[in-house]
């Protein structure tokens, strides 16, 4: 019973970072970046620089899912903070999205600048 909860609350808490990232890209990204490098180096970077608990402590998070049109998408818990990647043509293209734009938004922004 217990295991079923847990799947339910997860597949309700996934739905709203959902909503919450699909508002977001309504709008312009925050920030938009190109790289030589390929997507799933850069996915992997970004997703390994935002879990640095010495720079984010107890917001430390990140998590990686397929993107509904290729590509993956890196975020944060609640998905305040979230990153599109994907290949284009010769170049990988990585929009960065915030919620906020305080410190914390741009420290995540310098974390995946330096995967670029």
């Amino acid at each position: 019973m217990r295991v079923v909860v847990a799947v339910v609350a997860a597949a309700l808490l996934s739905g709203c970072v959902s909503s919450t990232m699909n508002s977001a890209r309504s709008q312009e990204p925050t920030k938009a970046l190109k790289s030589s490098k390929d997507a799933a180096q850069v996915v992997r970077c970004i997703q390994f620089g935002w879990q640095d608990e010495a720079v984010f402590g107890v917001d430390a998070s990140g998590y990686v899912e397929p993107a509904e049109k290729g590509g993956f998408t890196v975020y944060t818990r609640g998905a305040e903070a979230f990153a599109d990647v994907r290949s284009e043509f010769s170049h990988t293209l990585v929009k960065y999205y915030a919620q906020k734009h305080d410190e914390v938004a741009q420290r995540r922004l310098a974390a995946l600048a330096t995967c670029m």
